[in-house]
């Protein structure tokens, strides 16, 4: 009897502990929901941003899937809409910059696994324009860590519209910095490591990614040149023309103006707010809408398949897509904080004070992905931020507060709950 009431006792401790840790656990994701509504409700309602879309997840579990405000705010006159678009869950974003993440360092990694490259390979070996010196010292692995002392912008479009010849001219080009002695974060680069794709796979970029990236992952809404395919619908707006790039071409205090480059001898600035078309110039004009820098359009749901993978070390469905060799080689930490394509510098606003091995990247229209391991944990924020057009700074509202608020509370979640 002794014995029957001792293990009675004990059953009702552990229920009473699972009920207690249960509902501390829902307190700390109450907490979370809480403060991310309110991060991104008040930006939308400050006008900060026309609206936005958030994916957490955490050992393969949503723990958070919302959408905010608006798809498509103001049309090209920066008039208001009538009857603006609420965003949702499956709107599809211009990845921007994450292209060179989700699609270009995905598909070097793939090419690396199967043993066709290696980062330390030259880039000469691949293209005949960098096989004499200077450029003879620069590596795949500078391209992917941004420190092949190129260029960290070109205006392309003014000498070029078709990707073949964008390739030839970004060759033909002078190195700004000394190869491998700092980092200058830049767009060529990763235009670059699409030739090489194109060069080593035999297919064209887009082409690759689809079939070795992009089905097997079952990513079925990422893309380049959606309109294109048919893809006319949910879409979230971007900018209002180019207004910021031309003002790159024209106002010399930002650092772009070339003296080559006429500003006046080219007019071919879009005149519309854009949907469905690459915001990035270079991409849009200069590379056909497809480059290893920029042209993606993706959804949250498709950018969470590829976080999986990635925390899975490689592994989708239990089966391996990319060794965890690889991935692991890819995410080491360098001199300059970063891993190879991934930024790792936990001092960056939109994961900030990560723990070790955190991992992400962010686009110029508003996007960002950010990659906890050890927590197995992944934050995906999707934001239209230009469709409020320019400020009066003649810069787009920047969403790095929001972004480190909004990561700070999930860490906070995270650690709450463990």
């Amino acid at each position: 009897m002794k014995k029957s009431f001792s293990c009675l006792l004990l059953f009702c401790l552990l229920c009473v502990t699972v009920n207690a840790q249960h509902h501390n656990t829902s307190n700390v994701k109450a907490h979370l929901t809480e403060a991310i509504d309110s991060i991104l409700n008040g930006a939308v309602d400050r006008e900060e941003i026309p609206g936005a879309v958030i994916g957490i997840e955490q050992d393969g579990k949503i723990i958070y899937k919302q959408a905010y405000g608006f798809s498509q705010k103001y049309d090209f006159g920066h008039k208001l809409l009538a009857h603006p678009p609420m965003m949702n869950t499956e709107t599809m974003f211009d990845m921007a910059s994450l292209t060179k993440v989700i699609g270009t360092t995905t598909a070097i990694m793939l090419l690396v696994d199967r043993g066709l490259i290696h980062p330390d390979d030259p880039v000469g070996k691949y293209i005949k324009g960098f096989d004499t010196l200077p450029k003879s010292t620069i590596t795949i692995r500078h391209l992917l860590t941004h420190t092949a002392g190129l260029y960290e912008w070109y205006p392309l479009f003014y000498r070029s519209a078709k990707r073949q010849t964008t390739y030839d001219l970004i060759h033909s080009l002078p190195l700004k910095y000394p190869v491998g002695k700092q980092r200058s974060y830049s767009d060529l680069g990763f235009v670059l490591l699409g030739e090489i794709i194109e060069k080593v796979s035999g297919l064209s970029l887009n082409r690759f990614e689809d079939e070795n990236i992009f089905n097997p992952l079952g990513m079925t809404h990422t893309l380049y040149n959606p309109l294109e395919q048919g893809r006319v619908d949910n879409i979230a707006a971007t900018s209002l023309g180019n207004p910021y790039e031309k003002r790159m071409v024209y106002d010399s205090s930002l650092g772009f103006s070339l003296k080559e480059i006429d500003p006046a001898s080219w007019n071919g600035w879009r005149d519309y707010v854009l949907k469905g078309e690459v915001n990035d110039g270079n991409t849009w004009y200069a590379n056909e809408g497809i480059s290893g820098a920029a042209g993606l359009f993706s959804t949250v749901d498709d950018l969470q398949k590829l976080a999986n993978m990635l925390m899975d070390k490689g592994h989708i469905r239990g089966q391996k897509f990319i060794s965890e060799s690889t991935i692991d080689s890819f995410l080491k930490e360098d001199r300059f904080h970063n891993g190879l394509g991934w930024m790792m510098d936990s001092t960056n606003s939109f994961m900030k004070e990560g723990p070790t091995g955190t991992f992400g990247h962010t686009g110029f229209t508003g996007t960002s992905i950010v990659i906890v391991p050890q927590y197995h944990l992944s934050v995906i924020l999707l934001i239209n931020r230009q469709n409020m057009g320019l400020l009066p700074s003649g810069q787009y509202y920047n969403p790095n507060m929001l972004r480190q608020k909004i990561f700070r509370a999930v860490m906070n979640y995270a650690k709450g709950k463990k």
